[in-house]
């Protein structure tokens, strides 16, 4: 696996370096046999540090795991911890992904990164427009999954929602998670062209 270690307000020692390049080689390894590439960032929060791992298990199967600890050791462990945990609930579906998933058809969109209103008065509406301000434009990919693999991807990559093509029927639907901590589903019923 290729693995790329970098902190952020502080230098990355050896040993530390080492014990992640391991730790993160050896939880991987005992899952997949030819991973892709890996992230860890380690940064300090105040008092604490921080570490964010990103682990690119095929192309499109991303796992996540934060750790967050006054030790960045600690915090290490943690973020190894989440990542290990979500390999070892979904390792037989993930291995069973790989056969299913050059099959299925890929919808490629468009993902823009907007930045929030400006709080400012002094800017007149008819000078902004209606249109917000896009930060970033990457091009994104929307999968065709069932619902329960869209669910295993928003927990694997940590995230809170997910857009994707329900395989059922081939409507766009999104899965996120709630305040509460349950996951939401949204699934727009279109009616097909003659139907009321």
């Amino acid at each position: 696996m290729q693995l790329t270690v970098t902190g952020k307000k502080l230098d990355v020692g050896d040993a530390l370096r080492a014990r992640i390049e391991e730790g993160l080689g050896e939880a991987v390894a005992k899952y997949f046999d030819q991973p892709g590439d890996g992230t860890v960032t380690v940064s300090r929060e105040g008092h604490t540090f921080r570490v964010d791992i990103q682990v690119h298990i095929s192309k499109r199967i991303v796992v996540q795991g934060v750790g967050q600890a006054a030790d960045a050791y600690a915090a290490f462990e943690e973020a190894l911890e989440h990542v290990s945990k979500r390999l070892r609930r979904y390792k037989r579906r993930l291995k069973d992904h790989k056969h299913v998933s050059a099959e299925r058809e890929v919808l490629q969109a468009q993902q823009y990164v907007i930045s929030p209103e400006a709080d400012d008065t002094d800017v007149e509406p008819a000078e902004t427009g209606d249109q917000p301000a896009i930060v970033a434009e990457m091009p994104a990919e929307i999968e065709t999954l069932s619902v329960s693999e869209a669910v295993m991807r928003l927990d694997l990559a940590g995230a809170t929602a997910m857009l994707f093509r329900s395989s059922k029927h081939g409507g766009l639907n999104m899965v996120y998670v709630r305040e509460d901590g349950n996951i939401g589903w949204v699934d727009p019923q279109i009616p097909a062209a003659g139907e009321s």
